[in-house]
């Protein structure tokens, strides 16, 4: 699939009603803590460009609150992961769903903005596309409908009016499959890796610049980190087989961070547990390799041109059912971005300590597969949209308002008709 210019091909939707008076209404709706800040982010970006006063209304966290959100939901209610937790608390999303959607038939916003978290806003959008179809509704992150059941890509232009996509291949992929119109916005990672670093994280930690450091980054979510760290510091003992003076520094997040500790609890490698969000760059610069989990830290970890190989289990029921429905050709976000595997990956059984040990011992030192993965990763900045022009959530703002604002105020603001 083709690169696609960031911010290009935003069009509003024709002939839709607008809302009498000021200021423009938007209503946006996030289920999760990233889109609490992807929402957040686009706020701030709306209420700079935009040439009428807004007033936002939805769902969201404290991030999108701070910015002046009136939440009409506690998103704590609806940001639940795994069947333990999911279950219970059905009858309360499914009650969620209905209250959302009824709001936005009843406020009649210009438009609606729904980020991420495609089980919950997926479902309100549906809604508000029946209850009230003239209200255009623009979908900020795009479900992985590339990766597996693609006809969800069509189904999703019955009632989106616009998908806002992260990644540079997706306007592609909806062109192909789907009516629905898609842009490219750029990567909102960019603005969270910060780059340097690695020298003063060596010093403060009296680890020697010809030290080898290895970073294990055993994901974000509870079930990844039980599954995962185990493997990885098995790994990182085989690999104090070659590297005797090894030391390993492992980033995590604060929704994992009490099980990580208590995973570690007697632990005996040279290790460092990282928590601050500004340390964990750091600690990436100063890092010679890093292990890591399936997801956005693949992203993360490229954009830092940290030399890395990703090891990834789940539950072998849902393994064999991705297996056979998955429709690329990597897990990793990375590889997709870049268009080629650049970044090695073993998955499940494969994902075992001396295999994942072997893969990771020549990205150590200076040799040539080094080397190689680290020109490729230093493609990855532009690819993900860093063309020297606006950032993601402004781009993302100048789609939301060409299809939310009234003709006049679009022309006046010089956006896309």
């Amino acid at each position: 699939m083709s690169d696609v210019t960031p911010g290009v091909a935003a069009s509003p939707s024709p002939s839709l009603p607008q809302r009498a008076g000021t200021p423009l209404r938007v209503m946006l709706i996030a289920g999760e803590p990233s889109g609490d800040i992807l929402g957040a982010e686009l706020m701030a970006s709306l209420r700079t460009a935009s040439p009428l006063p807004i007033e936002f209304i939805g769902v969201g966290g404290d991030r999108m609150t701070a910015e002046g959100l009136n939440s009409i939901v506690a998103m704590s209610e609806i940001a639940v992961m795994g069947l333990r937790e999911v279950v219970p608390r059905i009858p309360l999303i499914y009650r969620r769903i209905r209250q959302t959607a009824r709001y936005a038939r009843d406020m009649n916003p210009d438009v609606v903005v729904i980020i991420d978290s495609p089980d919950f806003t997926h479902s309100v959008a549906k809604r508000i596309a029946r209850q009230a179809p003239h209200i255009p509704i623009i979908n900020y992150v795009s479900p992985q409908v590339w990766a597996w059941r693609q006809g969800r890509a069509a189904k999703m232009a019955t009632y989106l009016t616009h998908v806002l996509a992260l990644l540079p291949f997706e306007p592609a992929f909806y062109a192909e499959k789907s009516t629905l119109a898609c842009t490219f916005v750029g990567h909102p990672v960019l603005e969270r890796v910060q780059l340097g670093g690695g020298d003063q994280f060596r010093a403060r930690h009296n680890i020697a610049a010809d030290t080898p450091v290895l970073a294990l980054l055993p994901g974000s979510r509870p079930n990844e980190v039980k599954n995962l760290i185990g493997i990885f510091l098995d790994t990182a003992r085989r690999l104090r087989r070659d590297l005797p003076d090894l030391v390993v520094v492992l980033p995590t997040v604060p929704n994992v961070a009490a099980l990580v500790r208590e995973k570690l609890a007697g632990e005996t490698l040279p290790l460092i547990l990282v928590e601050d969000q500004a340390e964990k760059f750091a600690a990436f610069d100063a890092a010679n390799a890093a292990l890591a989990a399936s997801g956005t830290v693949s992203l993360e970890l490229g954009l830092a041109r940290v030399p890395t190989v990703i090891g990834y289990r789940i539950e072998r029921l849902a393994a064999f059912i991705i297996r056979r429905l998955a429709k690329v050709n990597s897990i990793v976000l990375a590889n997709l971005v870049l268009g080629r595997n650049v970044i090695p990956e073993y998955l499940q059984e494969d994902c075992e300590p001396e295999t994942l040990a072997r893969a990771l011992l020549p990205l150590m030192t200076d040799t040539p597969e080094r080397d190689e993965m680290l020109t490729a990763l230093g493609e990855m900045r532009m690819r993900l949209g860093d063309d020297g022009g606006l950032r993601p959530a402004e781009r993302a703002a100048e789609v939301v308002l060409s299809i939310g604002l009234p003709e006049k105020e679009r022309r006046a603001a010089h956006l896309p008709a």
